[in-house]
């Protein structure tokens, strides 16, 4: 027979525990949904926050460079070379060539945000779709689709990028492709872990004895767990594909000149070090902001949609 003073006691215990839980909790999170929960950690994290408008600001200036500046970012002149900061009429400097570096910098914007965000967004939806699958689908499916990724793990991300730009050529468009080739395995790796995780879950296994299909299974029930995980995760790696797209087009791989793009601003600028570092370290200094604030905010959303953590 059951104790019932002993069950009724433990029943107490775990509802202190629980109204202790819940008392952790800052006033303001407890009965709201989970999204709106989310939200107010983040505005209550001033580093998410802030590194967030930085970067707002980043892609207002990508979008609107014709606007913030009145200089056209591949004219230059020999007698405007290489002016240091703070000069009259070119707050940022020259070039090399004579051209304006404010300008070079917002048009370099574009394609710098275009080679971190795009082959992050093939990845995701490419490597998501396939983790998902393995994860759900286990068996033969799971081994074929994982040891094949296992192969692209035998490369170094950044050697695995200089090679398939060496097989297609130079150019933006095969560096973004070859970024997304690097950025679908480990893409693979996390959502097949995290989907693993969710179809062992009950509410998973009472969907499929109610004669839900795999379909909806995987819409519902699948991806509405595991997309928080994976759109962090991808948010993280824009910072890499920044820092990796710079990389390639400063060995001569991605944007060809006179391209406004920072990784080549970079290279070009590199002989200049020694006459005008700062201006020399401008495009550097924004690839390093960008990637550091993409990091940050990734770090910031983690801990948000993290239900265990009491912020």
């Amino acid at each position: 027979m059951t104790n019932v003073p002993a069950y009724a006691e433990a029943k107490g215990g775990q509802a202190q525990v629980a109204s202790a839980e819940v008392r952790k909790q800052p006033a303001n999170e407890v009965g709201q949904g989970y999204w709106r929960t989310v939200w107010g950690r983040l505005k209550r994290d001033k580093v998410t926050m802030t590194v967030t408008f930085i970067l707002l600001m980043i892609i207002l200036m990508a979008i609107f460079a014709p606007f913030v500046t009145a200089y056209d970012p591949y004219a230059g002149g020999i007698m405007r070379r290489l002016k240091p900061v703070g000069t009259p009429g070119h707050w940022l400097g020259t070039d090399e060539t004579g051209r304006d570096m404010w300008t070079r910098i917002a048009y370099g914007a574009r394609l710098s945000l275009l080679t971190g965000i795009l082959p992050v967004g093939v990845a995701l939806a490419v490597g998501g779709l396939l983790g998902i699958v393995a994860g759900y689908a286990g068996g033969i499916v799971n081994t074929l689709i994982m040891r094949t990724m296992d192969v692209f793990y035998a490369f170094p991300s950044i050697l695995l990028a200089i090679a398939i730009c060496g097989m297609l050529g130079s150019g933006m468009t095969n560096a973004i492709l070859a970024l997304s080739i690097v950025f679908i395995p480990p893409m693979v790796r996390i959502a097949e872990s995290v989907t693993t995780q969710v179809r062992t879950l009950d509410f998973v296994d009472a969907a499929r004895a109610s004669g839900t299909t795999t379909s909806q299974i995987i819409r519902h029930h699948i991806l509405n767990n595991v997309m928080g995980t994976i759109l962090v995760y991808a948010t993280s790696l824009i910072s890499i594909s920044i820092v990796l797209s710079a990389g390639l087009s400063f060995l001569g791989l991605g944007a060809k000149p006179p391209e406004a793009e920072w990784g080549l601003m970079l290279t070009s600028l590199r002989q200049a070090i020694y006459v005008q570092p700062l201006v020399a370290a401008i495009p550097g200094f924004m690839i390093f902001i960008t990637s550091m604030c993409f990091n940050l905010m990734s770090d910031g959303f983690r801990g948000a949609m993290d239900i265990k953590l009491n912020k």
